[in-house]
């Protein structure tokens, strides 16, 4: 379902570029499955991304980011964008920003939505000790 590459690491182990999978493909299965079609895993990384499917009429419920910024890229079909009373069509081969700290919910259209989020990589979880 990823579509993903291995390619042989650089001499010197160094990273390189490489094909991590065809959005189209991908956002044309039929059905395509709702969530995540992909994420990226590369070891390393200082970015996450996903391609998200959301079937016809799906919605994601209002919620904010309050850490990052998200760029969301629209791959194939339509959605609406609420922000507060704001409406955003949110097309094919539109790229849009969502600021942190944003307030939003989405609800795909008829054809239901596939897009790709990118944002800053969050940390992970740390255990600390508190102090007694």
């Amino acid at each position: 379902m990823t579509g993903e590459r291995t390619e042989p690491p650089a001499a010197g182990g160094a990273p390189v570029p490489k094909l991590l999978c065809d959005t189209r493909a991908l956002a044309a299965l039929d059905p395509a499955p709702a969530g995540a079609l992909w994420r990226l895993a590369e070891p390393g990384r200082q970015l996450d991304a996903n391609l998200v499917h959301v079937p016809p009429g799906g919605r994601i419920d209002t919620h904010t980011e309050p850490d990052l910024d998200v760029l969301v890229l629209v791959v194939a079909g339509d959605a609406t964008l609420q922000a507060g009373p704001d409406r955003q069509p949110l097309t094919e081969g539109g790229l849009f920003w969502l600021p942190h700290g944003s307030t939003r919910s989405l609800t795909a259209g008829d054809r239901g939505v596939s897009y790709l989020t990118v944002h800053r990589r969050r940390p992970g979880l740390q255990i600390r000790h508190q102090d007694r």
